[in-house]
C-alpha cells in the first residue's frame, strides 16, 4: 500500500501537474467574484466561506475522471484486480494519495486566498478546518464516479455529472460549519460533527462501490 501511495503521488505531480492546476484553478474563481460583486468588503466577508468552499468544490473535480485512467491504459488495472490484497484498500490508497497531491494544496492554499475575500481570523480557520475535514469526501464520492466512467472514452463530463449531486451534503455543511464559527448564536460544532460523519461514511461507501464498478468494468 505504501508503494502504490508513494507511486501515486509521483503520477499525480508528473500528470500535468495536478496540484498546480488545481490550486490555479482554485485561486481563479475566487479572483474574479471580487468582479462580479463589486468592492464592497463587507459584503465579500460574508460570501468568502462560500465562495471559497465552492471554489474547492470544482477544483477538486480537476483529475478525478483520471483516478484509475492510467490504470485501464497500461493494464495495471487487471493486476489490480487479482493481486491478493483487496480491492477495496487498493481504491482506498488510491483515494488517499490523490486527495493529497490535489485536496490537500487547497487546504494549504486557502488562508491566503480568504485574504482575498476580506475574512476575518475564525473565519479562516474555520475555513481551513472545515475544508480539511471535508474535501476527502468529494474524493471517495468521485471515486465512484471514475470508476463507472474509467471505461469511458470522455468520462470526465459524466463523473462531474454523478459527484455534484452527491458533493452538495459536503459543501453544505461545511459553509455551515464557517458560519457557525463567526455568528455567536450559531453553534460550530452540530454542523461540523455532521461534515466529519460524512466524511467517514463516503469513506466506506466510495471505495466498496468504486471496487464494484472496477469489477463490473471489466467483465
Amino acid at each position: 500500500m505504501t508503494a502504490l501511495l508513494l507511486r501515486d503521488l509521483k503520477l499525480s505531480v508528473r500528470a500535468g501537474g495536478g496540484a498546480m492546476i488545481g490550486v490555479l484553478f482554485f485561486m481563479t474563481v475566487v479572483a474574479v467574484i471580487p468582479f462580479g460583486v463589486g468592492p464592497d468588503l463587507n459584503l465579500l466577508a460574508r460570501i468568502g466561506p462560500a465562495i471559497l468552499w465552492i471554489g474547492a468544490l470544482l477544483a477538486s473535480l480537476l483529475g478525478l475522471d483520471r483516478l484509475f485512467q492510467a490504470e485501464r491504459e497500461d493494464g495495471s488495472l487487471d493486476l489490480m484486480l487479482m493481486q491478493d490484497t483487496p480491492l477495496v484498500l487498493t481504491v482506498l490508497t488510491k483515494c488517499l494519495a490523490h486527495w493529497i497531491a490535489t485536496g490537500l494544496p487547497l487546504v494549504i492554499a486557502s488562508p491566503l486566498l480568504s485574504l482575498f475575500m476580506n475574512m476575518e481570523v475564525p473565519a479562516i480557520g474555520a475555513t481551513a478546518l472545515t475544508l480539511l475535514v471535508g474535501t476527502p469526501a468529494i474524493t471517495f464520492i468521485g471515486a465512484a464516479g471514475a470508476a463507472i466512467a474509467v471505461a469511458l472514452p470522455r468520462g470526465g463530463l459524466l463523473v462531474s455529472i454523478l459527484v455534484l449531486p452527491l458533493a452538495i451534503p459536503v459543501l453544505i455543511f461545511g459553509v455551515s460549519a464557517v458560519y457557525a464559527a463567526v455568528q455567536d448564536p450559531a453553534p460550530f460544532l452540530p454542523p461540523f460533527m455532521i461534515l466529519t460523519a460524512l466524511t467517514l461514511t463516503f469513506a466506506v461507501i466510495g471505495p466498496v462501490a468504486a471496487a464494484a464498478a472496477l469489477r463490473a468494468s471489466t467483465d
